[in-house]
């Protein structure tokens, strides 16, 4: 028996419903330890549930199982954010309560919804392009940026934060979401680019331009110049620059940043230490030709900062995040902007090299002649 692909996909991605619900109502299973061995049975019994369904078909290309599991685990979590935020009840509260406290933090909701909506929507559009045979490395490149910094920051906070005390061994079911994804990502990188039908001479013409010749290059130069200032600026707030516009903006604009959940603080010193020296390459990338890894890691990049701002801009806003940390009422609109055109930097600059890949295509004879004769 061998269903179609999306709806295959969609059916055991639908049975966390039902097995959210039964494993709470099993008051036997609200010790720690008998939920995390709970969840790898179930994890166990769903790939189990895809090879049978599937006859093996989709094994060709393993991460198509790889997202039906975690597809599974976003409607899980889809389900957590509705239950905490209070739309739904009696699904995960044992979970929630005694596996995995640090869900009812505002972090916790607001990257449940993302795994929940944005994730679920990925997996879906993931797994039907592979059941016709289609490419899929884009759209995997955006989710693997996305899932590492939402996975990175929701542990290292866990550990560091006022939560590190609550750490139970449902905690070690956050694992898979380290290592398959760097397994993943190392699949999605294999996979052949789609080479866009340009001539040698077209892209010779198209990198002999200067910046000053390509006037939406040099807006995007301009943006990540700010971006990354911004960056820059926000990273010394949370190491306690003594600087008065520090203290000033850590207590009137973004209180959110000394909330002792420690999500804030882990997410601006991985933007500092990481996402500000890849701004600083992608400008040399639009300044000069043949940069031919900027496509693929732009993608990867504005996954990452779109879920890192969805979560830091909704947790700041959110009425689980204590009183003297929700960002003030006056500054509401200025936060939000700002942290919106922060997030749609990343975005632009993914759009770009996706429609006008040309300047960033590897030299071609062609292209370096006309670069000769232009010096």
């Amino acid at each position: 028996m061998q269903l179609p692909t999306v709806p295959g996909a969609l059916a055991p991605s639908l049975l966390a419903i039902p097995v959210a619900f039964g494993i709470n109502g099993a008051t036997a299973l609200a010790d720690p330890l008998a939920l995390m061995l709970t969840g790898v049975l179930v994890l166990a019994g769903l790939i189990s549930i895809i090879f049978f369904v599937s006859g093996g078909s989709h094994f060709q290309d393993p991460l198509f199982c790889v997202f039906v599991v975690f597809s599974f685990a976003s409607v899980v979590d889809l389900i957590i954010s509705l239950e905490e935020d209070g739309y739904i009840s009696g699904f995960v509260e044992v979970y929630v309560r005694e596996g995995e406290p640090y869900l009812r933090t505002a972090h916790g909701i607001m990257i449940c919804y993302w795994d929940g909506i944005i994730h679920y929507g990925l997996y879906l559009a993931m797994m039907a392009a592979i059941g016709q045979r289609k490419s899929y490395r884009n759209l995997g490149l955006f989710w693997l940026g996305s899932l590492m910094m939402s996975i990175v920051v929701f542990l290292l906070g866990n550990m560091i934060g006022k939560y590190s005390s609550d750490l139970s061994p449902a905690f070690l079911l956050n694992l898979p979401y380290v290592l398959i994804p760097i397994w993943a990502g190392v699949r999605l990188f294999q996979q052949p680019k789609a080479l866009p039908c340009l001539s040698p001479e077209k892209v010779a013409k198209e990198q002999s331009k200067r910046l000053y010749q390509r006037p939406q290059d040099a807006g995007l130069v301009l943006v990540l110049i700010l971006t990354a200032a911004f960056t820059f600026f926000r990273g010394m707030v949370v190491l306690d620059c003594p600087a008065d516009s520090c203290f000033e903006y850590i207590y009137q604009h973004e209180p959110y940043l000394r909330d002792p959940v420690a999500y804030p603080k882990v997410q601006m010193l991985i933007y500092m230490f990481y996402v500000l020296p890849f701004f600083c390459l992608c400008i040399y990338g639009l300044m000069l030709p043949g940069c031919s890894w900027l496509p693929d890691w732009s993608l990867v990049f504005a996954g990452a900062v779109a879920q890192a701002q969805f979560s830091h801009l909704g947790s700041s806003l959110h009425a689980r995040t204590p009183f003297p940390y929700q960002t003030p009422e006056d500054v509401w609109w200025s936060f939000i902007l700002t942290n919106v055109l922060y997030a749609l930097g990343p975005q632009l600059l993914a759009y770009r090299c996706l429609r006008c890949p040309a300047f960033f295509l590897p030299a071609t004879p062609a292209s370096l002649h006309q670069g000769k004769k232009h010096q």
